[in-house]
């Protein structure tokens, strides 16, 4: 399935896609402080893009654990420098990670082509949902929660998330066609959490396609004995073919060449049928 988005087209099925990561933050888990110069931030996403990103993923706001909560205002100073000139000399889809309406809609002015909301378009009163149909934008929505207590099925229970998140879409006319679903992985869920929701995440691709995002994660240095996080690319890679076997369509990665190597070979063994 071909997608048309503003400027750009992405192709959704014949490969998995990889969404790189740029964190334009201080205090992100794994390169926070990296990237925070205009320069840098170009550099390395035309880095990311020359190594096989597709879709290059801007953000603003550490949203890991304990995280400091900025400004909006702060947020878009960050960004909008970065994304005024990758929309103009980067060669993939540009993605706005935020759950701020302001901030998406000040990306969007720009060209961006994707909002990655980790509130699931929940956030607010409908508000990020109003902005996707007005600018007929890819979305994904994230699974998230304040806490990572389940009373029920964790499956049941994202699913019951996915269904308000689908409300809003409905209520706004936004086409299913350009809706992604991220587990969230590491968010509102413990280790154990994590690990099962990984392994069941085929009981998850009948809502939308899957946009996986694992890469160097807690978990993950938790299963390599605590290994700092930029030392976890081996072990995101697993969890990267582990999805492809599940279904998923994109994965989001620190570590584009590592991936995009491992993800040629694990496309040819599950996707191509001949």
């Amino acid at each position: 399935m071909i997608l048309k988005v503003r400027d750009k087209s992405i192709e959704i099925g014949k490969k998995t896609l990889i969404m790189g990561i740029l964190n334009i933050t201080p205090d992100s888990f794994s390169d926070g402080g990296d990237y925070l110069d205009v320069e840098k931030a170009i550099q390395h996403a035309k880095d990311m893009v020359r190594d096989g990103a597709d879709i290059i993923d801007v953000g603003g706001m550490s949203t890991r654990p304990g995280h400091e909560e900025i400004s909006v205002e702060e947020e878009i100073n960050r960004v909008i420098p970065v994304i005024r000139r990758l929309t103009k000399e980067v060669d993939a889809l540009i993605s706005i990670d935020t759950y701020r309406w302001e901030v998406a809609e000040k990306a969007l002015e720009l060209g961006v082509h994707i909002v990655n909301d980790v509130w699931g378009l929940q956030y607010d009163e409908g508000q990020m949902a109003k902005l996707i149909s007005k600018y007929d934008c890819l979305v994904v929505v994230m699974h998230n929660k304040d806490d990572k207590e389940y009373e029920k099925d964790i499956i049941l229970s994202m699913r019951e998330f996915f269904n308000k998140s689908f409300s809003l879409i409905d209520n706004n006319n936004i086409s299913h066609e350009r809706v992604f679903i991220d587990p969230g992985i590491g968010f509102g869920k413990g280790f154990d959490e994590n690990i099962e929701v990984l392994k069941r995440l085929d009981e998850l691709k009948d809502i939308a396609p899957i946009l996986l995002g694992t890469s160097r994660k807690r978990f993950i240095g938790t299963l390599l004995n605590g290994v700092p996080p930029k030392e976890r690319c081996e072990g995101t890679i697993a969890t990267s073919i582990l999805g492809i076997e599940k279904g998923v369509e994109i994965v989001r990665v620190h570590d584009v060449l590592e991936n995009k190597k491992a993800l040629l070979v694990a496309d040819k063994l599950v996707r191509d049928k001949k």
